[in-house]
């Protein structure tokens, strides 16, 4: 898995128009009490092939789906559940936030490799 973690004053998750979940001040770290907004973004996984971008490591939509409901879960479960929202996954979205700092953080499992082919 492959995460950027930034810190925000504020973000929020646009959809067709609508915010579909926002939070104040948050980031990925949970010795705080900040608010968590989850959003899937499989151009993590985005090489460039001569000039253009090529996403075949990205894991298959219909296994990244149930993989991103449960990293949501998984937040929710381990965390205050108030505390986490999330975007819709495979929507065109609009990602709003206001960063902090800057803090921008690049986390990557060492299973990178096998949660990315698809078979």
């Amino acid at each position: 898995m492959r995460a950027v973690v930034q810190r925000v004053t504020s973000a929020s998750v646009e959809v067709d128009g609508s915010i579909v979940s926002q939070i104040g001040p948050g980031l990925l770290v949970m010795q705080k009490n900040y608010e968590v907004l989850l959003v899937s973004q499989f151009t993590l996984y985005g090489t460039l092939k001569g000039n253009k971008p090529d996403f075949h490591v990205a894991m298959p939509p219909q296994r990244a789906k149930p993989f991103y409901e449960t990293v949501v879960e998984n937040f929710r479960k381990s965390y205050n559940p108030d505390s986490i929202k999330d975007g819709i996954f495979g929507a065109m979205m609009k990602v709003n936030l206001v960063n902090d700092g800057p803090v921008t953080l690049q986390l990557e499992s060492p299973q990178t490799s096998k949660l990315g082919t698809s078979k």
